[in-house]
């Protein structure tokens, strides 16, 4: 009877992005760190209408320039700002060089077996069409295609944050114009001036820093992150057509170390290397 594989491709490693976290903890930190300094108070920014007019106004505006299928994929994205859930790219290599050594021993079409068990989408189909006798460069053209597309559709969805960036300070004026006029109907009194001018104010605080400090970023982050994946999938893809063209396995792992950087581990132990080509192997016992 047929064992289940081993390898299942690339594993998402989920945890929290310390430096979304920090980030935001530092930047909202040394504002009211800032403001506590200078003698004033949290309560002096704490107003609820500001923050309706400019969230509000912003999600409006951004409702108005979006449409809905990609707005709601851009906050299906929201996790990726605050959760890290990168691929372990180690661990792909592992198994594809596990494949490329059996491969070798025991020809192309043996990885069938092996091929139904990987739980990565984009390496499960490569591997698929590699095994089905697909023309390596019809095969490359169709996964860049998938990888280039898969990356615009990230960008698009980064730029809907970046409406929100550029909204955000806009409707803040507004709402300040409106806090003024409000003050205006109460010149006589002095006091209530004073109060009301630094109210109204509160309403630009909150769209340049929302959009500074969250929607800005926010979309710089998204595209990093769909960036990083994009890369990861080239190097499933050169792993995958290096196997159709029967190369050495230790020429396979320096080519897709090549990807990892300084990430890419100095020394494999000995139990790593021979698990990867043993868990290719088991396939057929």
């Amino acid at each position: 009877m047929a064992a289940k594989a081993g390898g299942s491709g690339p594993q998402a490693r989920k945890k929290f992005d310390v430096t979304t976290i920090a980030g935001l903890l530092l930047a909202v930190g040394g504002i009211v760190g800032g403001l506590l300094l200078e003698g004033g108070k949290i309560r002096d920014v704490s107003q609820i209408t500001a923050a309706i007019i400019v969230l509000g106004g912003t999600f409006g505006a951004v409702m108005v320039t979006t449409p809905p299928a990609q707005l709601a994929r851009a906050l299906k994205r929201l996790p990726m700002i605050f959760q890290d859930s990168s691929p372990s790219w180690n661990q792909a290599i592992e198994d594809i060089i596990g494949y490329a050594v059996k491969a070798r021993k025991t020809g192309l079409v043996s990885l069938e077996s092996v091929a139904d068990s990987i739980a990565d989408p984009f390496l499960k189909k490569a591997l698929n069409l590699a095994i089905d006798g697909t023309d390596l460069q019809e095969l490359r053209s169709m996964m860049e295609l998938q990888i280039s597309l898969e990356e615009q559709r990230a960008e698009a969805e980064a730029r809907v944050f970046e409406s929100a960036g550029g909204y955000a300070p806009t409707i803040g004026i507004i709402g300040a114009v409106m806090g003024l006029i409000q003050v205006m109907k109460n010149l006589a009194n002095i006091e209530e001036v004073g109060h009301g001018i630094a109210v109204a104010f509160v309403a630009t605080v909150y769209g340049v820093a929302s959009a500074n400090l969250f929607f800005l970023p926010a979309a710089g982050k998204i595209k990093a992150r769909a960036r990083e994946e994009a890369e990861g999938k080239e190097m499933l893809l050169d792993g995958v057509a290096a196997i159709v063209e029967g190369m050495n396995p230790k020429i396979i792992r320096s080519k897709l170390e090549a990807y990892l950087g300084s990430e890419a581990p100095q020394q494999k132990p000995a139990a790593a290397s021979a698990e990867a080509p043993a868990r290719a192997a088991r396939a057929e016992a």
